[in-house]
């Protein structure tokens, strides 16, 4: 029995009978070349502080980051201690139960709304979508859906995406400016780290923009192809912020939607993606196979390649550049960083080419070398690109709070619990929802229980979601 044919959930997990802890640790030894904590952690979306507390048996992952595990480590049902013949299944861990596809439709009052979210005014953003973009008058039934996006009960911003991917609403065509408009509104969310907001949003834009596309032909279908495509990598960059195996699903129909487009930008936004969902599933050089060589495509076809093509190869060499560092290949992923840099060099200054995540500059070049030397195990190498970045100038709430996640696992890895705090207050403070992913309660919580005590950490955990009241 493969490890790939585990069901979602557990029939049984002896653990008085197995030393989940060792198990992991021998087989990340095991590898060739030797795997690190930190890579290991890079490829699950943790950190190499939290792979040890779990090495060490003081806290048990997940059951569905258990299995990512299991299958990067090749790790066997047998070995995990489970039990076909288990007469019933338990119900889903707490985390996992959000992404059913039934689920609760109570509504959220506006006075309940976090402070974050009502500063940005959601209801307005969704009227925008609904209205201005026309989404409200190409849905026609969308029933559960509506409800499960308004309630005040699912914690997980990519769960109502999930279940919209096995049934999803029903729209009409409707006129590409809308869509363009629509894509746009979400584009905002996502840079401005509004997850929750963006999880509503995505299957209505989804389900439009694929209706749209059916409904036309010639170019003008090229056009809604690409639309598709970017509406597919932000469900995407959604879900594996939330650590959803659906990132497969979403980066696999966008890269579809964007070879049909015939764009070269579309498609490298798109193989992105699904080389993150590579990554993180442990296929690490397949990942960087084909970043570089999608990377390469674009850097070759049609003579030299416009500034979206090219902002879209540098994203492509600095998801390369970590994807190698979490393999291991500290030679190649230093290759590949210092090939984005010149990269970067090539376009004009403050390009901003309508991407998603990443923007071709120098400071994101030097923000992706502390994520690299971070699962190098080489955080000391990162505090000179650490310096180099002034967090204010990054364009995006998301990009800062990516900065300071960062630098928090790099000060966590360097000893350093305070500055380590600091910056997880620092991601708080640029975007609330990034403080609440799993990857950064995990963190938390591990400082929590660090031997140092630090003033307010109890009830930024608290606030967070890291540790209960």
């Amino acid at each position: 029995m493969s490890i790939h044919a585990l069901p979602p959930y557990p029939t049984a997990l002896s653990t008085a009978t197995v030393d989940l802890g060792a198990l992991i640790r021998s087989r990340r030894n095991a590898r060739r070349p030797r795997m690190t904590q930190a890579q290991l952690g890079a490829m699950i979306g943790y950190s190499a502080a939290w792979v040890c507390r779990v090495e060490k048996n003081e806290l048990t992952p997940p059951w569905e980051t258990l299995i990512r595990i299991a299958r990067i480590l090749n790790i066997t049902p047998e070995e995990l201690g489970l039990a076909s013949s288990s007469p019933r299944r338990p119900g889903p861990p707490e985390a996992a139960r959000s992404s059913h596809l039934v689920l609760p439709a109570t509504r959220v009052a506006p006075d309940q709304a976090p402070e974050d979210q009502q500063e940005d005014d959601p209801v307005r953003r969704r009227n925008f979508l609904a209205g201005a973009a026309g989404l409200g008058a190409a849905i026609t039934s969308t029933g559960t859906m509506a409800a499960a996006a308004d309630s005040s009960t699912v914690t997980d911003p990519a769960a109502v995406l999930e279940a919209a991917l096995f049934q999803p609403p029903t729209a009409e065509p409707m006129p590409l400016d809308r869509l363009s408009l629509a894509l746009t509104a979400a584009r905002s969310d996502f840079r401005e780290a509004r997850y929750a907001s963006l999880g509503e949003e995505l299957p209505t834009l989804i389900a439009a923009a694929e209706a749209t596309r059916d409904s036309l032909s010639g170019t003008r279908r090229d056009r809604a192809s690409m639309i598709v495509a970017r509406a597919y990598v932000l469900a995407s960059e959604l879900t594996v912020k939330s650590h959803s195996e659906a990132a497969w699903v979403t980066a696999d129909r966008a890269l579809r939607a964007a070879r049909e487009s015939g764009q070269p930008a579309s498609v490298g936004e798109a193989a992105r993606v699904l080389a993150i969902a590579m990554r993180r599933s442990g296929r690490g050089h397949t990942a960087v196979e084909l970043l570089t060589h999608t990377a390469t495509t674009l850097d070759t076809e049609r003579g030299t390649p416009a500034p979206s093509a090219l902002t879209v190869r540098t994203s492509l060499l600095l998801t390369a550049a970590y994807s190698a560092a979490a393999t291991g290949d500290r030679t190649t992923a230093l290759n590949l960083a210092d090939e984005a840099d010149q990269s970067a060099q090539r376009l004009p200054a403050d390009l901003d080419a309508g991407l998603f995540t990443v923007d071709a500059s120098p400071q994101q070049c030097a923000l992706y070398r502390i994520g690299i030397h971070n699962v190098l195990g080489t955080p000391d190498e990162g505090l000179k690109y650490a310096d180099s970045i002034n967090p204010a100038r990054l364009p995006t709430a998301e990009r800062r709070a990516r900065f300071y996640t960062d630098t928090a696992r790099m000060w966590h890895q360097l000893g350093n619990p305070c500055a380590t705090y600091a910056a997880l207050r620092g991601i708080e403070h640029q975007a609330p929802e990034e403080a609440r992913r799993p990857a950064i309660r995990a963190l938390t919580t591990d400082l929590v229980y660090g031997p140092v005590a630090l003033p307010g950490l109890k009830e930024y955990a608290v606030r967070t979601g890291a540790v209960s009241a």
